[in-house]
């Protein structure tokens, strides 16, 4: 057998961690939940095919960020989606916020898809004028969607998460220069997290979850040592809670939370705190909405789809929760004594 040497080796590489990365995975619901329609649409294509992504970046010489026609299935993002002239050249990013972000460089690309559809100003409008504590079986549940790491990072700049009215909320988490974008951090074809950077300068941990800057106890458990992830963690927690409490003493059901199980927020009808089983139905979907609670769900989901958020973002993260915890204080009790908003 010829040994494989040189830029060969190289590019063997590189292949062999795409696929093992989540981009080349055709069969992840990602880029397989439209294999029964036998194409992805429009509104989805741009990240859920690799034809479709060039077709947004305008690189098979169609117009830039416009997608007029059904991308194919079984495409994932692959090399020709990113390694091209117009994708070596995007730099800047729009939200669904309506805000553009300029200057990405080499992040642009993974912006692009890892926003969210949905923004709290979102919530705001579909909330506006409606008494905060008042079920309506007109209020659904507003789901930002997955992988939204870019929103986090951005923080207040693209108001990914609902921001209550009168506080002021963390922009753009600016990390060192070294760990700029988004592949300083994650490998650019894996996506795996290359930790030994983080580590050299974070001494005194051997993982990066243990790793903290902000040594406040914020989520009230009487401890403030630990990774900054067990805060948001602990937080999350407290908020899940609250939102239990006060959909059973205000809106009158009970409901509980099944994370990566659309619509997320159902019906607890056996009352045990938890989601399981036949709860898990579309069918059993949380209808008993008031645009106080609605506000709170959305922060709950907003962080919970970045697992990663006490490295991008982690005082954006905690001050959504504490406030949405802040909200649900008006209502119900909430130890907020024992804890701290950054």
């Amino acid at each position: 057998m010829v040994p494989v040497v040189g830029a060969t080796a190289e590019l063997a590489d590189v292949v062999e961690a795409w696929l093992a990365g989540p981009h080349a995975d055709y069969r992840s619901p990602s880029f397989s939940h439209w294999n029964k329609t036998g194409a992805v649409p429009e509104d989805c294509a741009a990240c859920h095919s690799g034809p479709g992504f060039i077709d947004y970046l305008g690189a098979d010489g169609s117009p830039a960020s416009i997608i007029d026609r059904p991308a194919p299935i079984n495409a994932p993002i692959g090399c020709a989606s990113c390694h091209t002239a117009k994708a070596r050249a995007a730099d800047s990013v729009r939200f669904p916020s309506r805000v553009t972000v300029d200057g990405a460089g080499a992040s642009a690309l993974c912006m692009a898809c890892h926003q969210g559809r949905t923004t709290g100003d979102t919530v705001a409008t579909a909330m506006e004028n409606r008494a905060e504590d008042t079920v309506s079986g007109e209020i659904t549940f507003i789901d930002v969607h997955r992988g939204v790491a870019a929103a986090v990072l951005q923080g207040a700049v693209v108001r990914g998460g609902f921001q209550y009215p009168g506080r002021r909320y963390a922009g753009r988490f600016a990390h060192v220069p070294a760990a700029g974008t988004c592949i300083s951090c994650h490998d650019a074809h894996s996506t795996r997290v290359a930790t030994q950077g983080c580590l050299s300068c974070h001494r005194g941990v051997a993982d990066v979850r243990d790793i903290r800057t902000r040594h406040l106890d914020f989520d009230g458990d009487g401890e403030s040592h630990g990774g900054i992830r067990g805060e948001i963690l602990g937080l999350q927690e407290r908020l899940h809670r609250a939102m239990q409490a006060y959909a059973a003493e205000v809106s009158r059901r009970p409901m509980g939370y099944a994370p990566g199980q659309f619509p997320f927020f159902f019906n607890d009808t056996d009352g045990d705190g938890k989601i399981s089983g036949d709860e898990k139905d579309a069918s059993n979907r949380y209808a008993n909405w008031t645009p106080r609670l609605l506000k709170a769900a959305y922060n709950y989901h907003f962080i919970a789809a970045d697992p990663g958020a006490y490295a991008h973002n982690a005082g954006y993260a905690l001050q959504l929760l504490y406030d949405s915890l802040d909200s649900l204080s008006a209502r119900i009790a909430v130890a907020m004594a024992d804890l701290h908003r950054p």
